[in-house]
This record gives C-alpha cells, sequence and structure tokens, in this order.
C-alpha cells in the first residue's frame, strides 16, 4: 500500500522543542499492539511524519482506566489527572472498549483543547492491526500537534479518506471532544465486526477449556482405534463428512451459547442491533474457537494414527489397499464424533472460564453491566406484588 502521509520538513535553524506524549493501553491485546508500535521507533516516525522540529519522547503504560457509570471512558478527565502526574504534553488510550452505534462505529476521539485522544482497537479492524493503529496514532497527534484544523490538516482528511473508505471524520456531540473518526457503510460494520472478533481471540477457547479438550481427544482417540468407525468413515462421501463436520461444529458452539448464557439479550441494550452486533461477535469467536480446536485434534489424531494403526491391519478391515487418504478419512470421522463429545464436556468447565476464554476483559465488563441493566429494566417493568397487611382482629 502506498504511504500518503507526507514528510513533515523542519524549519532551518529553530531549535527543537521537546514534546513527552503518553500512551496508555488496556492490558491484553491493546497492550501488545501498543508495545509493538511505540517500540517500532516512533519518535522518529513521528519526527519525519509529524514535526521534525520536536525531539519526540513516548512512553508507555499498560493499565486498565476505569470507567464512568455509563459504561465509558472518562477521555477528559482521565487525560487531565494522567498529564498533571506525568508531565505529558499529549495524552492517548487505546482501549478494547467498543464506542458509538452499531450504525456509525467510533474509531477515535481528539479533543485539541485537553491535548488528548482515544483509539478504540476493535474499530481499527481485524488485519494488520500494528500498521492501522500506528497510522491513527500519527494522524491523531498531527492534529493534536496543530491543534486547529488549518489547510494541511484538511488535505490530511482527504488522504485518510483515500487511505480507507470506510473512515469518515464526523464532529463530536460530546463537551470538549472535537472531531470523532467513525465507521461508515456496511464496510465500516463489518470491519468492526472483524476487530471485536480479533480483539476476543477465538484461539485461546482451546487452552482454556481443558475439559472440553480432553473430552474432545478421548473420543477421537476411540474413534481411531475402533473398527467399526474405519468402515463407517470409510463408507462415507467426502460431503457427508463435511456435513458431519459443521453438525458437530455447531453443536458445540450452541452448546457453549447456551450452557453458558453466552447470548446477549436485547433487554440491557440501547437498541436492538446493539445486542445483535455483540451476538454475532460472539457466534463468530465460538466458530472460530472451535474450528481451532478441530484442527488441533485432527493433526494430532492423524499423526497417532499413522504411527498406532498398521496399514496391512487397516486394509484387511476395509478390504481394499489403503494410503494416506483413508487415515484422513478415518481420523476426520473420529474428530466429528470427539467435537460432539467435546461440547457435553465443556459442561465441567465454569462459565466464568468460559466467558474468560471467550472474550476479552473489557467485553466481560460490558456484558456483566449489561446484565444488570437487563435485570434493573425487568424489576421496573414488573416490581414483586406487594405483600398484604395484617388485619387486626
Amino acid at each position: 500500500m502506498e504511504d500518503r502521509v507526507q514528510d513533515y520538513e523542519a524549519p532551518e535553524g529553530r531549535a527543537k522543542r521537546r514534546l513527552r506524549l503518553g500512551v496508555v493501553a488496556d492490558p491484553g491485546l491493546p497492550s501488545d499492539v501498543a508495545a509493538a508500535v511505540v517500540d517500532g521507533h516512533l519518535p522518529a516516525v513521528l519526527s519525519r511524519r509529524v514535526a521534525a522540529d520536536v525531539e519526540w519522547e513516548v512512553e508507555l503504560q499498560r493499565q486498565e482506566l476505569p470507567l464512568d457509570e455509563h459504561g465509558a471512558v472518562p477521555l477528559l478527565a482521565l487525560a487531565g489527572e494522567r498529564k498533571a502526574e506525568t508531565g505529558w504534553d499529549m495524552f492517548v488510550y487505546l482501549t478494547d472498549l467498543t464506542r458509538g452505534t452499531p450504525s456509525q462505529p467510533v474509531l477515535a476521539d481528539l479533543s485539541t483543547r485537553d491535548q488528548a485522544a482515544l483509539i478504540s482497537l476493535p474499530a481499527v479492524g481485524g488485519l494488520r492491526l500494528r500498521h492501522h493503529v500506528t497510522r491513527t496514532l500519527i494522524h491523531l497527534v498531527a492534529r493534536l500537534h496543530r491543534a486547529a484544523p488549518q489547510t494541511s490538516g484538511r488535505r490530511a482528511l482527504r488522504r485518510w479518506g483515500e487511505w480507507v473508505s470506510s473512515v469518515r471524520e464526523r464532529t463530536s456531540g460530546e463537551h470538549a471532544i472535537d472531531t470523532s473518526l467513525v465507521l461508515v457503510g456496511r464496510r465500516g460494520r463489518l470491519r468492526l465486526l472483524l476487530g471485536m472478533v480479533r480483539n476476543n481471540r477465538p484461539w485461546r477457547l482451546v487452552p482454556h477449556l481443558a475439559s472440553a479438550t480432553a473430552a474432545a481427544a478421548a473420543t477421537a482417540a476411540f474413534g481411531i482405534f475402533y473398527s467399526s468407525i474405519w468402515q463407517m468413515a470409510d463408507a462415507m462421501s467426502a460431503l457427508r463428512l463435511t456435513v458431519v463436520s459443521l453438525l458437530a461444529i455447531g453443536v458445540m458452539v450452541g452448546w457453549l451459547l447456551s450452557y453458558n448464557h453466552l447470548w446477549d439479550s436485547p433487554r440491557g441494550h440501547r437498541t436492538r442491533k446493539d445486542s445483535a452486533l455483540y451476538n454475532a461477535s460472539t457466534l463468530c469467536t465460538l466458530t472460530l474457537g472451535v474450528s481451532c480446536m478441530y484442527l488441533l485434534l485432527y493433526v494430532l489424531a492423524l499423526i497417532a494414527a499413522l504411527v498406532v494403526v498398521d496399514d496391512g491391519y487397516l486394509s484387511s478391515q476395509l478390504g481394499h489397499p489403503v494410503g494416506i487418504s483413508d487415515y484422513a478419512t478415518l481420523v476426520w470421522l473420529a474428530c466429528s464424533m470427539g467435537i460432539v463429545a467435546g461440547a457435553l464436556g465443556s459442561s465441567l468447565d465454569t462459565e466464568a472460564a468460559v466467558r474468560q476464554a471467550t472474550y476479552s476483559r473489557r467485553e466481560q465488563e460490558r456484558q456483566a453491566r449489561n446484565r444488570r441493566q437487563a435485570e434493573t429494566e425487568e424489576t421496573e417493568e414488573h416490581p414483586a406484588p406487594a405483600q398484604p397487611r395484617n388485619q387486626e382482629r
């Protein structure tokens, strides 16, 4: 991709002044991405792309900042506190909390008055996170440094729109927030969904669900060494085996959703689109996580089958010469059986463990807050009946 951000040329003969940029990131994926960005010679990049007449100092802190009573990040209050404590000139917060609405997700907020900005990692997307976060950070720091929408700033915004068509700048209705970078259109909503799934890190499902993984492995091992499974797999077509695999993954995803109450109710959300977005993210996260479990199980089971099951014995049981494809077929069916057993085995894992494996920490906070809000709405709509007073005789 061609880099459309022009280098900044410093005026000759001007002494450099020092600016301190503080970057605070939530624990987990935001901290990992922020560390990669900051450690990637960010001061030199800022000198080249924002202001060469400035000596940039960048400091990274990994900390989960508190939310307000509405579940939002009080950016301006936190920026004032942090800048006073640390002596930073600029403050940027990277969080995995979603911002805005499903129809207009917020990628970043900017306040030139407070020299503060916020980047919502889910809105960055699911691919090339370091690259996109770096570009977003450079754009925001450039706006904070210039502190006014000058002509060069407008050109930078046009280049931003050319870089990715789903990003637009909108005037913010929030006090002291100048502008927000938002995602628009279907491409923007898809980008947010992919970012939410990436932020949940679906591959963590395998090591965290110990009981489910153990049950799946045990059942798959049984299928590998049971001759009736060999004959059944040999008689099934590739299409039927594919359907069985998809059904097995669907069974485990559905069981995890229902048994652990992961499906968001519309209650507690501002709109039904909110619950639909979060449910779609949960569904994609679980599907990818269970698929990762399936692939890992398949690779291990195939190695075990090749090592333990003699090809001559397998040929005598199937009644025809065998090759690697026959081993692959019997392991295919055995792993599908294992995934179904893994769904039942996941019942031994606690709901808290499943939520921890499925969601980021901020998403777990959001769900807990949403459940409390739903319970409050339920209580308000259906108050407990008043107890009759004891009548005096």
